[in-house]
């Protein structure tokens, strides 16, 4: 239980830090912002022609009386514009990364500057990176939506559905959350998704402790913006730590292993 704690330590390290470095909290907005207004227009646009949309899906309703038909479309309209705003807070985090993947990896670089120690590149080409991001992206939003139906599934249980799922839900969020942002650190040093998966899983609770409170505290898309930059620079704080338990560990199990052989 104690990585709840130092997982929930590097969320305010990294706003710490960007706190610090005002000019990389300048840069680490735009993005942010950039991703709000579209996000924010789009959203607009589905509330004008949503009653339009349904209209044009749903033409065997025409003939329908009233209040039947109003109410039956009403109810969709209501439905779609939900599932526009749940789509919107699932891939904010995704797509503001996309948009500002130069301006996150140069923060994150810098994190890593300041912090002593090798300054991981790449060595691809933008162009490359920004093609990783997105695959890497639409994997983990398919497993999130995969997650999320058994959990929608799971919530019509009785006492369970209202109190462990939301629970379980919140967890799974904070996870992915915590894996594409944690996905800016490691990308640059090669990682690839399935390791990267594999990393966070071993240090469940690290993760959670990082990734739960920050998806309550993207909740708000407001707060979204101005606490992106910090995620990102405590995720590679994170991603240090993480990096530095392996090596430890490889270094042990060497030890362990040349011991082993000079005693046989």
């Amino acid at each position: 239980m104690r990585d709840l704690g130092v997982g929930f330590g590097y969320l305010l390290k990294g706003q710490r830090w960007v706190g610090r470095h005002g000019r990389w909290l300048g840069f680490g907005l735009l993005p942010g912002l950039v991703t709000l207004v579209l996000y924010a227009g789009a959203l607009i646009g589905l509330a004008y022609g949503a009653d339009d949309l349904i209209g044009w899906a749903t033409p065997f309703a025409d003939d329908w009386t009233s209040p039947w038909q109003g109410v039956f479309r009403g109810f969709l309209t209501a439905l779609l514009y939900a599932f526009g705003l749940f789509l919107a807070v699932i891939t904010f985090t995704a797509v503001t990364l996309l948009v500002g993947q130069p301006f996150y990896e140069s923060l994150s670089e810098e994190v890593d500057r300041s912090e002593g120690g090798d300054v991981p590149e790449s060595g691809l080409p933008l162009w490359r990176e920004l093609w990783i991001s997105t695959r890497d992206s639409l994997r983990i939003l398919l497993r999130v939506a995969l997650y999320g139906v058994l959990l929608f599934a799971l919530g019509f249980i009785p006492v369970v559905g209202q109190t462990v799922v939301p629970v379980l839900g919140f967890c799974v969020s904070g996870f992915f959350l915590a894996e594409e942002l944690t996905s800016v650190a490691l990308q640059r040093r090669r990682v690839e998704l399935k390791e990267r998966l594999a990393m966070l899983r071993g240090r469940r609770m690290l993760t959670l402790g990082f990734g739960v409170p920050l998806t309550l505290a993207f909740l708000v898309p407001f707060v979204a913006v101005f606490l992106m930059p910090g995620a990102v620079a405590g995720a590679t704080l994170l991603v240090r730590d993480l990096e530095g338990r392996e090596e430890t560990a490889a270094a042990t199990e060497d030890d362990q292993d040349w011991r082993g052989a000079r005693h046989a």
